[in-house]
């Protein structure tokens, strides 16, 4: 019995291999070679009609560079071009293999390893939502710095870095029994500001395999192009990767764009850095006492939201920094509550006003706020006081439920990452829509259809992202069913987007592979099918107009997407590194 099995295995592992075999070597043997097809055709071999000149009009048949798509089925078949190892090897290393290199110096820091696959997966299926992740980090920088730079109270600089460092973090807010208020206004918590800013002071830098990769994808990029415009653009133009090359390099702006941030997105040390600061918070107490928050309860005034299973804010708590689209409404709010109590402080000290009424204002001339510790000691009761409007004590605040300045930056930075994603899917479209036979083909069609689902996926996520916040400001109960269909809503088009995101990805890897193996090349592939229908044509003679045109959109699609890149760079180092508060 045993020897039968083993016989049985030996036999299924052998045909395995013949399969495999069997489809490597089919395309090689039964390929079409449309040179020898036209060859045929111009004999009078498939009768006189059907030629055609490259711009598609009938010409005699022994004069015909193209033919019609029925004639080339019939006369060549509905194959593709044989597959070439020298021709596959020679453009996935030159225009795809540098590209899915850096996809690995993407920022991730999630401990799933499940989160970070899909938040690669969700990067190249949408470049459009990478890019306005980045883009709305690098404008929230600045907007925090502009929104405490009137401050003149002790720690807002600090509160201005850490805040813009925990943009990756599901930071929640707590200003029950005055713990934000004492956080802010108490001296002993100086010790909690400068701390955490220490304890988050780490980076996703330049290292030097970060350094290699990229130089390395615009070394041969360049490299490439380069050789693409100047050698011989008829040589296996159907599996050319020029488009390809296109296509890809909006990966290069978002990574350096990453790189510059350096976005604080390690899980674990992010906990770890909140749960020590949180060590050693203090908080005032009715009788003015002064005591350790953990002393009276485990609530802390700043913390990371951590042990919810709601999948509504799976996305916003996971630190990987392109989900900061479904953080970015959530952290403002917190930011606004933080600041708005930074402001009300900053207003007491300006008129010299102490936190105790009964304790006289002293200045502390060696300062650099000019405020003296005493001035900042108080009952609970007076510590909240302190960090309300004058004349508000009594009733807080109403606030807008979406944050101030929220809806210009989201219109920025969806115009700043739509602007990249277009600039180069539109490029590599460009370069294949004027490669003969012109007009929406597969290659084309391919990467349109890339853009669009892109851009599909980013609508979908920022739509959920303001249904999630919705639902999270509890303007209605739970069961209400205004509350029950923007959670059941915001969940379910998440999902899709992510599930377009994983195919779109896939989508796009695969699509390159068969354009450097040739599988496109084929006679439908060829007449652009798509765009012209049935009265479409097949070019297999390039004249030098053909050549010329082609090189013309190549350059074209190359200027295009580097520019747009540039553009997206251009953009990030503008508004990064803002002037922060004295």
């Amino acid at each position: 019995m045993a020897s039968y099995l083993a016989a049985r295995k030996q036999r299924r592992s052998h045909c395995v291999k013949s399969l495999i075999i069997i489809l490597l070597f089919i395309p090689a043997i039964s390929g079409v070679n449309f040179d020898q097809c036209l060859e045929d055709i111009r004999s009078g071999h498939w009768g006189e009609f059907g030629g055609r000149n490259n711009a598609g009009h009938p010409v005699a048949i022994s004069n015909a560079t193209a033919i019609t798509y029925e004639l080339c089925l019939r006369a060549c078949g509905s194959g593709p071009e044989p597959f070439q190892w020298s021709v596959f090897s020679q453009q996935f290393s030159s225009w795809l293999l540098p590209w899915l290199a850096l996809v690995s110096q993407l920022p991730f820091g999630s401990e799933d390893k499940v989160d970070n696959l899909i938040s690669m997966l969700l990067t190249v299926g949408s470049p459009a939502l990478a890019a306005y992740s980045l883009a709305l980090t690098v404008l929230n920088g600045r907007w925090i710095a502009r929104r405490f730079s009137s401050y003149k109270f002790p720690n807002t600089l600090q509160a201005v870095r850490i805040l813009s460092s925990l943009q990756q973090s599901p930071l929640q807010i707590n200003t029950h029994r005055s713990l934000l208020a004492s956080l802010i206004v108490l001296p002993q918590n100086d010790e909690w500001w400068r701390e955490l800013v220490v304890w988050l002071d780490y980076t996703h830098a330049w290292s030097i395999s970060a350094v290699t990769s990229i130089a390395w994808v615009i070394i041969a990029y360049l490299f490439t192009v380069i050789d693409s415009l100047t050698g011989d653009v008829t040589n296996a133009v159907n599996a050319n990767g020029e488009g390809v090359g296109s296509l890809w390099i909006w990966l290069l702006p978002i990574v350096i764009g990453w790189l510059q941030i350096s976005p604080k997105c390690d899980t674990k040390r992010l906990f770890q850095a909140m749960r020590r600061a949180n060590d050693i918070a203090y908080v005032a107490t009715p009788p003015g006492t002064v005591v350790l928050a953990t002393s009276i309860s485990q609530e802390q005034a700043i913390s990371l939201r951590e042990g919810v299973n709601d999948p509504l804010y799976n996305d916003e708590r996971c630190t990987v920094p392109i989900y900061n689209y479904a953080r970015f409404l959530p952290w403002v709010r917190a930011v606004e509550e933080v600041s708005e109590m930074f402001r009300a402080a900053s207003h007491h000290a300006h008129l010299h006003l102490s936190v105790d009424p009964s304790v006289e204002w002293e200045r502390k001339e060696k300062s650099a706020t000019g405020i003296d510790p005493k001035n900042r000691i108080g009952k609970c009761v007076q510590v909240q006081a302190y960090c309300l409007p004058l004349g508000e004590q009594a009733l807080p605040t109403r606030r807008s439920m979406w944050g101030p300045n929220v809806f210009s930056r989201i219109a920025i930075a969806s115009l700043i990452a739509l602007s990249l994603q277009w600039g180069t899917t539109g490029a590599a479209v460009v370069v294949v829509w004027f490669t003969p036979t012109t007009g929406l083909g597969c290659r084309s069609g391919a990467y349109l259809l890339y853009g669009i689902v892109s851009t599909v996926v980013w609508m979908l996520l920022l739509v959920s992202s303001f249904l999630s916040h919705y639902v999270s400001m509890r303007r209605h109960p739970a069961d209400h069913l205004s509350t029950i269909l923007a959670r059941l809503i915001s969940i379910g088009i998440r999902r899709l987007g992510k599930v377009l995101a994983v195919f779109n990805a896939i989508w796009i890897v695969v699509t390159c592979l068969f354009q450097f193996s040739n599988y496109l090349d084929r006679c439908y592939c060829n007449s652009s099918v798509l765009g012209r229908g049935i009265t479409a044509w097949n070019v297999i003679t390039y004249d030098p107009q053909d050549i010329s045109n082609m090189r013309g959109a190549w350059i074209g699609g190359v200027v295009l997407a580097a520019g747009s890149a540039t553009l997206f760079v251009f953009f990030v180092n503008l508004f990064i590194n803002p002037r922060l508060p004295n």
